[in-house]
């Protein structure tokens, strides 16, 4: 995420984060209400800058972001591989279904954490109309072969700042 917090800049100012238990050098998440708290933090700091502020999150911190999202008046979500399936298989799909604003999922084909198929279902039943990236052979991390990276980079970026003009 540093490097996409470089690139982010161009679209906005860029307030950074860790979560507790990162800064703890632990290895194990917080349970979710800390790393909620955490992001509201960070949220509030973002506000100090006066500015429309839109919650970017990696995988985990898309989760928390769109679980703020519920809870506090955002411009928008962005989701870098929303993780919609638990290590369990449990789907975690509440915050999603329960965005009061419409949010980008940048999600990859090859994403186990969200299978596009079950990402596209919950999507269609949401209540707000979310946009919804899909990067052929990407991983959970957006990742594909290194002399396609800065072509699906580019891409990404084109649909954040699109994303970002419209919130």
């Amino acid at each position: 995420m540093e490097a996409w917090a470089e690139r982010l800049a161009a679209v906005g100012d860029v307030v950074r984060f860790d979560y507790p238990y990162m800064r703890a050098g632990k290895k194990l998440p917080d349970p979710l209400p800390v790393l909620v708290e955490a992001h509201r933090e960070a949220l509030a700091a973002a506000r100090s800058r006066g500015q429309p502020v839109v919650l970017v999150g990696k995988s985990m911190g898309s989760r928390v972001g769109c679980h703020l999202a519920r809870e506090e008046a955002v411009a928008g979500v962005i989701c870098f591989g929303y993780p919609l399936r638990a290590p369990s298989g449990a789907v975690r799909d509440a915050a999603v279904r329960e965005l009061p604003i419409p949010a980008l999922f940048l999600q990859g084909t090859r994403d186990p954490l969200a299978p596009l198929f079950l990402l596209r279902g919950v999507l269609a039943e949401c209540s707000v109309k979310h946009e919804l990236v899909v990067i052929q052979g990407a991983d959970h991390g957006l990742a594909v072969r290194k002399s396609e990276q800065p072509a699906v980079d580019d891409a990404l970026m084109a649909a954040i700042s699109a994303y970002v003009a419209h919130s």
